[in-house]
C-alpha cells in the first residue's frame, strides 16, 4: 500500500465562513488535492459550491472523482451544479444512498415531515454525466485513498439519530444511515480521515479504518462529527476515545456545532481548529 507525499484539503462548503471571503451554508463539501490528482468529497447544499470553488481557486474542472459521504441534501445537493462544469464523472457512494430520507419531529399535537434526502433523482444525475459507482465495500480508490464503505456498528454508546427515518411505501422506518462512509488517507505522516457526518459513530469509523489498515496511526479527523445533535454521554465517550486514540490533530465541521466546538477546543487545546469556509488541511 502506498502513501500520500503531498495532501492538501480546502473546506469549500460548511456552515461557518471564517475568513472574509466565500459565502455559507448548512451542509460540507471538501476539495482534494494529492500530487497528482484533485477530487472532490460530497458537494454542499448547491449554494456555495461553484461560488467558493472560484473564490478560493479549486478547479472543479480538474477533479478526477466524487465521494458522497452519505445521502443527504446538505452533502449531495451541489452535485448537479459541479456536473454542469466537469462532467462526466465518476461519483461513488453506498447503495443505500437514494432512499427517500426524510427528518420528523413528533410533537404533543402534530408531525413534522422534511425531506432530506438527495434533491435531483438518480436518472437525471445520470444524464448531466455522473457515472455512479456503488459499493458496500472497504475500497481502495487510488493509492493511499480509501473509502471505508458501510461501517460495523460495534459500539454501545454511538446510538444516532433518533428523529432519521426512511420512507417505505407508506410508512416510515428509522434511518440507521448505513450509506454513511469516510474518506482516508495514508500520508507520510499518518492516517487523514475526512467524514461527512459520521453518522455511524466517530468511534465506529475510526475503529473500523483501524482494523481494515492494520494500523492506529491516525494522524488528522477533519469534517462533520455529529456530536452537536446527540447526547452527552455519547459526547463525553467519544472525546475519550479520540484521546486515547491520540489523534494530533482535529478539524470539525458541519454538524458539530457551536457549543460541542467549543467543547472541543477547551478538551483538545492547539489540536483543534473549527474547519470552516475557506479553511485548510496540508501535508507537504
Amino acid at each position: 500500500m502506498g502513501m500520500l507525499d503531498y495532501l492538501k484539503i480546502t473546506i469549500l462548503c460548511e456552515n461557518v465562513v471564517g475568513n472574509l471571503f466565500g459565502i455559507a451554508e448548512h451542509g460540507f463539501s471538501a476539495y482534494i488535492e494529492t500530487e497528482n490528482d484533485r477530487y472532490l468529497f460530497d458537494t454542499g447544499s448547491g449554494l456555495g459550491i461553484l461560488y467558493n470553488a472560484q473564490v478560493f481557486e479549486k478547479d472543479l474542472r480538474l477533479i478526477k472523482k466524487v465521494f458522497l459521504s452519505h445521502g443527504h441534501y446538505d452533502h449531495t445537493g451541489g452535485l448537479s451544479f459541479v456536473l454542469d462544469v466537469s462532467s462526466p464523472l465518476n461519483v461513488y457512494g453506498h447503495p443505500l444512498i437514494f432512499e427517500e430520507k426524510f427528518k420528523i419531529v413528533r410533537g404533543a399535537e402534530e408531525e413534522k415531515r422534511e425531506f432530506i434526502g438527495i434533491p435531483q433523482r438518480q436518472l437525471l444525475l445520470e444524464t448531466k454525466g455522473a457515472m455512479f459507482q456503488f459499493k458496500r465495500d472497504f475500497q481502495e480508490i487510488a493509492e493511499g485513498i480509501y473509502l471505508t464503505g458501510e461501517i460495523p456498528r460495534l459500539t454501545e454508546f454511538e446510538k444516532g439519530d433518533i428523529k432519521l427515518f426512511i420512507r417505505k411505501g407508506d410508512s416510515f422506518v428509522h434511518d440507521d444511515i448505513l450509506d454513511d462512509q469516510a474518506l482516508v488517507l495514508e500520508t507520510k505522516k499518518g492516517i487523514v480521515v475526512l467524514l461527512g457526518c459520521a453518522h455511524a459513530g466517530i468511534m465506529n469509523t475510526l475503529g473500523y479504518i483501524t482494523k481494515k489498515l492494520g494500523s492506529d496511526n491516525i494522524f488528522a479527523v477533519i469534517g462533520g462529527t455529529h456530536l452537536g445533535f446527540l447526547d452527552e454521554y455519547q459526547l463525553d465517550r467519544s472525546i475519550h476515545g479520540l484521546k486515547e486514540m491520540d489523534v494530533k490533530i482535529l478539524g470539525v465541521s458541519h454538524c458539530t456545532g457551536i457549543r460541542v466546538g467549543q467543547r472541543l477546543l477547551m478538551e483538545f487545546g492547539d489540536t483543534y481548529f473549527y474547519a470552516s469556509v475557506g479553511s485548510f488541511f496540508e501535508i507537504t
